[in-house]
């Protein structure tokens, strides 16, 4: 029999009237949770393998989530608060109700969901993802936490979700609690009072934050304290070494970062011995999975290239009718479009993107590199370079901040890079652009010039 990811929701081991899933101002049991699925899974009458689009947030969409999978359905997760991508869908669920359309092209047995990427260089595409592939993705990462030993009689902590569950970091981790048999804590939408407060009501001592969210906790001078919460998984987007520190010294919280895409899951990431034994190497992304081979590919001579992975199980393609296979190299590994390098002991650094780095007269400027050293400025609370066009070098990097700097930005890049590293232009703006993701949309910084 194949396997079904509504079986994570039916086969969990908590009793029908125990607390299953926990939201701002709700409680459901595992029979209630199901009940809804029942009820709606019973309006979705297309045919299975047809795309059922879910416009909604939080328990409503976790329910519409299972109610498609009951039917063998594909989930096509939308966030109310987003434009949606032009998608044909079977089925539409959203707050006004069920409304089924005629479009019933149907995917191959066993596809799960629709995600899309982020978008944060090109156009977002619609990646599919098998039941199949999508437990062994999960699975990775769970199985070397099983073999640890823990008491036997302990209920496993809640999963906190801070993020959409139109997301890809949302769904893996509703998905990753359920399969470790956790309660759930679900966020409508991301607030800082909220997120402290459901770390505070349920005793969470471990969970997961895009470094947007990171930032906003960090600026919210009402929120002076996260306990007990001692680690946090930074997903979604890449996190700087000094946004790390700069969390854990106000919050006493230890950051960890990960690293995946939605074409090939979570393929990097650390352990807690990792973090308690190199304490010097946070801000890497940590070392691969079991499981999972990485190289650098076309290393320059700081051992900076394109991060190349082969993972256990990746994507099916894009439901465009597109495939993987541009991004396949000969033996198989996805080349991933980051820049990264490894270091001796085999922790991995992210650069930056292949398509974001800046050719300044043929010298290599990774905008990562620039923006640490602009958010080591006292005042400055993020900071994004970005490539413009020029006549006479081709490339020049420009910076976009935010924040009021106490210091010249100029002087302080001179007095910590080489001069053609130090951008051209500094632009104050009251927020960076990002994607739901929490992803800094580049490409619109640079248009804005």
């Amino acid at each position: 029999m194949k396997p079904n990811l509504f079986s994570l929701l039916r086969d969990h081991p908590a009793r029908g009237p125990d607390a299953l899933v926990h939201d701002l101002h709700r409680t459901l049991c595992k029979d209630e949770v199901l009940d809804r699925v029942d009820r709606l899974a019973g309006k979705l009458t297309n045919p299975a393998g047809t795309t059922v689009a879910v416009v909604a947030e939080g328990i409503d969409m976790l329910v519409g989530m299972f109610a498609v999978w009951k039917n063998n359905q594909v989930f096509v997760p939308f966030s109310p608060r987003s434009p949606r991508p032009d998608f044909d869908s079977a089925a539409v669920v959203s707050s006004a109700g069920v409304a089924l359309g005629d479009n019933h092209r149907r995917h191959e047995p066993g596809v799960a969901f629709v995600l899309w990427t982020s978008g944060t260089t090109g156009r977002p595409k619609p990646v599919l993802h098998t039941h199949e592939s999508y437990l062994e993705i999960i699975d990775r990462v769970l199985e070397p936490l099983r073999s640890r030993p823990r008491d036997p009689n302990a209920a496993p902590s809640p999963n906190l979700i801070p993020v959409s569950l139109a997301l890809n970091a949302g769904i893996y981790n509703v998905l990753f609690g359920l399969r470790a048999g956790a309660p759930l804590v679900l966020m409508d939408r991301f607030s800082t009072t909220d997120f402290a407060t459901l770390v505070a009501r349920h005793g969470i001592r471990s969970t997961v934050l895009p470094p947007a969210a990171m930032a906003m906790l960090n600026d919210d001078t009402m929120v002076d304290s996260l306990s007990p919460l001692r680690y946090v998984r930074s997903i979604t987007a890449p996190l700087s070494p000094f946004g790390a520190r700069r969390f854990n010294k106000r919050f006493g919280v230890v950051v960890l970062n990960g690293y995946g895409q939605a074409e090939i899951g979570e393929v990097i990431g650390w352990t807690a011995a990792d973090a308690k034994a190199h304490p010097d190497k946070i801000g890497a992304i940590g070392r691969p999975h079991p499981g999972v081979e990485i190289r650098i590919d076309s290393p320059d001579d700081s051992g900076v290239g394109e991060l190349l992975v082969l993972p256990p199980s990746r994507a099916d393609g894009y439901a465009d009718g597109s495939s993987l296979s541009d991004r396949i190299t000969e033996d198989g590994y996805v080349r991933t479009g980051d820049l990264a390098r490894i270091d001796s002991e085999g922790f991995v650094w992210i650069e930056g993107r292949l398509g974001e780095m800046i050719n300044r007269g043929g010298n290599k400027v990774y905008p990562t590199e620039v923006e640490e050293v602009l958010l080591s400025v006292p005042g400055i609370r993020e900071a994004a370079v970005v490539a413009v066009p020029d006549d006479r070098l081709g490339e020049l990097p420009v910076a976009f901040v935010v924040g009021e700097a106490r210091k010249d930005l100029e002087a302080v890049c001179r007095r910590h890079l080489v001069p053609y590293k130090v951008p051209a232009r500094f632009v104050r703006v009251e927020k960076l652009p990002r994607s739901d993701a929490g992803k800094i949309l580049r490409r619109e910084l640079a248009g804005s010039l």
